[in-house]
């Protein structure tokens, strides 16, 4: 019995994924790596700013990777970029491994975030080229669920490693380790099929018709889903073609897509200043404060990324559902909540003096991971792939996402830092920045569920700035209902005949 279209989209989306994985391994096993007695040996025993430099090389990368990956991406397309990226993180991986000093480390650190940073960008990127409108959600938000996937990796091998290991490879394995998601990504990524969005913009519109109906349809070409999305498509791109034949001069002096990059960046600020790459990077550092061991801390992490995974695969289920705006502000807010309660207690209770007191603080530093899991993290990388047409998309994600490590290379560099001169006040900037995300995105980002990408600029070009309150409706998506139907289309039953109900959505 051949797998049905959804089914279908939905495991290359997921094997696209893949590259995440490693994304979350790396930013997690760093934590287990860094206490290693034989790493500090080997790399001359680097003082807190070296470590912080190990970690932000990784983040440095990744943003370096944004300037090209863009680029690349709309010239040799979705796929052999996602190659690349296996290649250039393999690399890098590779270095680390095999590091005899602190800049084998530096050198291996920055190439494995390059490939990282284009994995990361690229993912979702394709996820949401390839998505039926009704599981777009859930396709993109694949990102963060594969990532924490290889954060709860990274925290067992981490902690495996740290008690059963001595001497090189008590740091060396679990560096190796990360190497293996990125190869059968790298040897199968090329059977996958290419998006057909990207196809469209090469003029290859017939090989994009062939796989809309390979995604969708069970290979008919004739599929009124397949030919009234194919036509959308074409005639998009060829509209993007006659507007500006310059997608970075398109992309800064059109307001409505200027509006949706600095909300997209802006998204990716947000993210960090949730607090959640300090407690990912410097647990050790913050739980020894309440008198709590590097070696409990190990195990805690383990939970904590276990509880990580319900929240994202929660997500996953929920998104297409509830939508992006609500779930998002929310997420802030209650990420805010449990940053007030959790400084309190180590205001209070400083240097593990009350038990009782430390197992809140864990408890709290959970609950956050839930809530980010949940709502912030995944939607992060799910919001601003679904924003732009195709000519900027590839572009404007490259330039979202080096927000996203340029701003978490800054927490990774300020953590130490602060710890150092104001201990527990630095998470009142946390609780504070939690509650104005909140604010901001109450009032700024408007909701895009269940829109077709091909109709998202005319939506933001009339939706308006102050979000709250608007009376538009989708008035495309109308249109579009309307067209379908003349087609011979229910849209209220799937057009694969799957019978599966979809209705059009409109925005509260």
């Amino acid at each position: 019995m051949p797998l049905s279209p959804k089914v279908y989209t939905w495991l290359c989306g997921f094997f696209a994924a893949l590259g995440s994985v490693t994304f979350g391994y790396d930013l997690g096993i760093i934590a287990a790596v860094l206490p290693s007695e034989s790493f500090l040996e080997t790399t001359g025993n680097p003082d807190a700013t070296a470590q912080g430099l190990i970690v932000g090389c990784l983040l440095l990368g990744a943003f370096a990777s944004n300037f090209y990956i863009g680029t690349l991406a709309d010239v040799v397309g979705r796929r052999l970029s996602i190659l690349a990226g296996c290649v250039v993180f393999l690399v890098g991986g590779a270095i680390q491994t095999g590091a005899q000093s602190i800049r084998y480390m530096y050198g291996g650190r920055f190439l494995a975030g390059m490939g990282i940073g284009m994995l990361a960008m690229l993912a979702p990127l394709y996820q949401a080229e390839i998505a039926h409108p009704s599981i777009r959600g859930r396709l993109t938000t694949l990102q963060q669920l594969m990532l924490g996937i290889g954060a709860l990796i990274a925290s067992f091998i981490g902690y495996g490693c740290f008690h059963g290991l001595t001497g090189q490879a008590q740091w060396r394995v679990p560096l190796a380790i990360q190497l293996l998601p990125a190869i059968p990504l790298a040897f199968f990524i090329l059977l996958l099929p290419e998006s057909p969005r990207f196809l469209a913009m090469q003029g290859r519109t017939d090989e994009a018709r062939v796989v809309l109906a390979r995604l969708h349809a069970h290979g008919d070409t004739d599929d009124p889903f397949v030919v009234s999305e194919h036509r959308e498509i074409v005639a998009q791109v060829a509209r993007e073609k006659l507007e500006t034949a310059d997608a970075w001069a398109q992309l800064f002096a059109r307001r409505s897509n200027l509006r949706r990059l600095v909300l997209g960046v802006a998204i990716q600020f947000s993210i960090q200043l949730t607090g959640v790459s300090t407690l990912q990077y410097y647990s050790p550092r913050i739980f020894a404060s309440l008198g709590i061991g590097t070696s409990t801390t190990l195990g805690l992490q383990a939970g904590n990324s276990c509880i990580a995974l319900i929240g994202e695969a929660l997500c996953v289920w929920y998104v297409d559902r509830l939508g992006r705006r609500g779930p998002f502000i929310w997420g802030n807010a209650l990420s805010a909540c449990t940053f007030a309660v959790g400084t309190a207690l180590i205001a209070c209770f400083p240097a593990g003096e009350n038990p009782s007191a430390s197992r809140a603080f864990v408890a709290m530093t959970w609950l956050f991971n839930f809530v980010f899991s949940a709502c912030c993290g995944p939607l992060s990388w799910a919001i601003p792939v679904e924003m732009f047409n195709s000519a900027t998309r590839a572009k404007a994600t490259a330039i979202t996402s080096a927000a996203a490590w340029i701003s978490n290379f800054m927490i990774a560099q300020v953590s130490p830092v602060a710890f150092q001169n104001i201990g527990w006040r630095f998470y009142l900037v946390f609780a504070v920045c939690g509650c104005s995300n909140a604010l901001f995105f109450w009032a700024f980002l408007p909701e895009t569920k269940g829109i077709p990408l091909e109709e998202l600029d005319d939506y933001f070009d009339h939706v308006p700035l102050f979000v709250p309150g608007s009376k538009v409706q989708l008035g495309d998506a109308n249109e579009r209902e309307e067209e379908l139907r003349h087609a011979g289309v229910d849209m209220h039953v799937d057009s694969t005949k799957l019978g599966e109900k979809e209705e059009i959505e409109h925005l509260p």
